[in-house]
């Protein structure tokens, strides 16, 4: 009786234990790519409950969602002769389980590895300027090649952003030297354009008082009302006209006639 118990209890737990490796679960984002002594079935499992056969099946499982990467920072020369240091970072999900797991080892490291290249390949086309004001152009270039060269891993590469530019200490002052030097030139344009503006009003006011002779006299009531209203000041200097006074200038008494020439005499 005991023997028998005890065959039962050993075939029970052999039960429980077969049925604890025959059965497998899938999270939503998971698949089971089985593999039936050594054979790869046509579908991956998942998600949810499914059954394996033991010892006879042997399961991998892949995750569906997206993976971030890091770059690790990469010695580019750009194509102007600058050396810099780049990172960057991208995005790529498996669209493809079987081919992620049978058509290459180790899919982590083939993608770092073909990040890293491609991005060293790629900065050294592209001159400093273009790697600091063309990023987004960059980053397409990037995700294109990335994206083109995982395909048959079954990987799909989503984004490519290039994070992060290292540039040499001397070539950072000469960048700001060039700054400071374009910001000059351009407070010059500026001022010459607003001194050519303003000869330009100029001339405009010249001709219009010109054409009507009273418009200077009105310039001249304006001017004593902004010297009165805006100087403490009790002395005003007021501007009048050569002709008002040119009549006092030959008056007799103020030393300002014309004496008569000499005659020369015959005797």
């Amino acid at each position: 009786m005991t023997a028998a118990l005890l065959a039962v209890a050993v075939i029970a737990f052999l039960l429980i234990l077969f049925l604890i490796s025959a059965i497998k679960v899938a999270r939503e984002y998971e698949r089971g790519i089985i593999f039936r002594l050594g054979r790869l079935l046509a579908q991956p499992k998942g998600p949810g409950l499914f059954l394996l056969i033991p010892i006879v099946d042997r399961m991998v499982k892949v995750d569906l969602r997206t993976i971030t990467l890091n770059i690790p920072p990469q010695e580019v020369i750009t194509k102007d002769n600058v050396p810099v240091r780049v990172n960057a970072v991208a995005y790529f999900r498996i669209i493809e389980p079987k081919a992620a797991i049978v058509q290459v080892e180790n899919y982590m490291v083939a993608t770092s590895q073909i990040a890293q290249t491609t991005l060293r390949s790629v900065l050294g086309q592209h001159q400093l300027d273009e790697l600091l004001a063309e990023r987004e152009k960059i980053n397409s270039i990037l995700q294109g090649i990335i994206d083109e060269a995982t395909s048959p891993w079954g990987i799909k590469v989503s984004i490519v952003e290039v994070k992060d530019v290292e540039i040499p200490t001397g070539m950072q002052r000469a960048m700001a030297r060039q700054a400071e030097a374009e910001r000059e030139r351009r407070a010059k344009v500026i001022n010459a354009e607003g001194e050519f503006q303003a000869s330009e009003r100029l001339k405009d006011a010249a001709k219009v008082i010109g054409d009507h002779p009273i418009a200077l006299q009105l310039r001249y009531l304006q001017t004593l009302l902004e010297i009165g209203g805006g100087s403490n000041s009790s002395t005003i200097v007021f501007p009048a006209p050569i002709d008002l006074i040119k009549p006092f200038l030959g008056s007799p008494g103020s030393g300002g006639e014309k004496l008569p020439a000499p005659t020369r005499s015959d005797a």
